[in-house]
């Protein structure tokens, strides 16, 4: 009962706001939150624990009511390396950061 996000293009600091808050809640509970929560990360998140959800009840016979979310992991994915061009032909460099993101579900 896992969903794996590799290289989500937002900043692991970003979305570790929203991993704390839903580390340890029910997933339904979860998934009302981040359905309503004012970020980018938590539109992202909410995939993620949906696929993790339909992962268990379809692969593993699961009831979605009983889930609950184990370990929820936000590592450092690639980064874009992009530059702004400034003044006598130099470059300020502009890096685009991504997230991996590793969540397993639980029955409880």
């Amino acid at each position: 009962m896992k969903a794996n996000a590799k290289n989500i293009r937002i900043s692991p600091k970003k979305l570790r706001v929203i991993a704390e808050v839903v580390r340890g809640m029910k997933a339904n509970e979860a998934l009302k939150f981040l359905k309503f929560a004012p970020k980018k990360g938590a539109d992202l998140m909410y995939k993620i624990v949906h696929s993790a959800v339909s992962n268990a009840v379809h692969n593993d016979s699961q009831n979605a009511a009983d889930l609950c979310i184990d370990s929820l992991i936000v590592t450092k994915g690639i980064v874009y390396k992009r530059g702004r061009p400034v003044s006598r032909g130099r470059m300020h460099p502009i890096l685009k950061r991504t997230s991996n993101v590793k969540l397993e579900l639980q029955v409880k």
